[in-house]
């Protein structure tokens, strides 16, 4: 591969010398390097050190970092160009295989040149905060999901956009005694005021979570995510719900991980489990939005009710004894086939 194809020190220190009226040889000397040596760096043919590179900033002023940052770009182009084959190549992965446009568009990536693909790539590694594609590809194993055609590109790009929000949370200590206090104060909320997501986002953060609802990337059908950041337990959501008791349906299978999978999640992030883990998550979040006891009271008297005219004032009636959002009541009713999703009275409760 020619090396003139890609921006190298060498082009730099170059210009360098010439605007400074300095000969290579007499640079070489002060350096302590051979002629041959000075030729391959200024050509792009030889890796600069850290070593060097100090030195260089010694003499120069150019610091080390720039020095640095100029030649670990070169490379990384240079393994891209390996790895694809061509520049043609990487873009059209870049465009299919990682959302390019759609990245751009939802400016979750500050591209620092849109029509220079290396960059491009270079800025969604340094997103994905990986070394290289090969990384990122192995990083695949530490992700428990589903092999139903979800893309585990999309989904990397989408968690590090919740990681770089919730970077910005200040959380609490996590502490797990306080987990039930998490479950009383969200299921006081979901009944007395709705689904604000900074309010959540607070609730969460006041007991050590992070707390990130955000659209996924476009065919991402998966509804959310859980991992542990160091020791705080992490909670991430896409926003594929259609009302306010599929929010907390989803909201409390994550804490169902949390509460049976946090060490598990130190080291991976779960986002579909086997069907043990999955089951007992949904188990987890059914019998906290509704309880099994006030279940079977509910399910009992619409069993026995089944003409029965004011089926909202009898819901209504069972939140307000219970304290459970309708929308939960309505929902659960719905998913028993008891109701349909379709009719009138679950579309008046859903986001009650």
């Amino acid at each position: 591969m020619n090396n003139n194809e890609f921006v190298y020190f060498g082009m730099y220190l170059k210009d360098y010398l010439e605007e400074s009226h300095i000969s290579q040889s007499e640079f070489a000397n002060k350096l302590g390097i051979t002629q041959k040596h000075m030729n391959e760096m200024l050509n792009g043919r030889a890796n600069i050190t850290l070593e060097m590179a100090a030195n260089i900033e010694r003499l120069t002023g150019i610091s080390v970092s720039f020095i640095i940052t100029i030649e670990n770009d070169r490379k990384m182009k240079e393994e891209l160009l390996k790895k694809y084959g061509s520049e043609k190549e990487l873009k059209e992965t870049l465009k299919n295989d990682f959302s390019f446009n759609e990245l751009k568009k939802n400016n979750w990536i500050s591209f620092n040149d849109v029509t220079d693909t290396f960059r491009n790539a270079l800025d969604i590694l340094n997103f994905l905060k990986v070394k290289n594609f090969d990384v990122h590809e192995n990083l695949e194993k530490q992700v428990l999901f589903k092999k139903t055609g979800e893309d585990y590109n999309k989904l990397a790009l989408w968690i590090s956009h919740c990681d770089e929000i919730s970077a910005r949370q200040k959380v609490n200590d996590y502490q797990s005694e306080n987990f039930d206090k998490i479950i009383t104060e969200l299921k006081k909320y979901s009944f007395e005021k709705g689904y604000d997501f900074d309010k959540l986002t607070k609730i969460f953060n006041k007991y050590g979570v992070y707390f990130v609802c955000e659209k996924a990337l476009s065919g991402t059908k998966v509804r959310g995510c859980f991992k542990v950041k160091e020791k705080n337990p992490a909670i991430y959501c896409t926003q594929n719900y259609h009302a306010k008791d599929s929010l907390y349906f989803e909201i409390f299978h994550e804490l169902g991980h949390c509460k049976s999978d946090y060490n598990m999640a130190k080291s991976k992030t779960i986002i579909d489990g086997d069907s043990k883990i999955e089951k007992r998550a949904d188990d987890f979040a059914i019998n906290t939005m509704i309880s099994k006891e006030q279940w079977s009271e509910i399910k009992r008297y619409f069993d026995n009710n089944n003409s029965i005219s004011n089926l909202k004032d009898r819901i209504l009636y069972f939140s307000k004894k219970y304290r459970i959002s309708p929308s939960f009541i309505a929902g659960r009713m719905a998913k028993m086939n008891m109701i349909n999703y379709n009719s009138k009275i679950y579309n008046e409760l859903k986001d009650v």
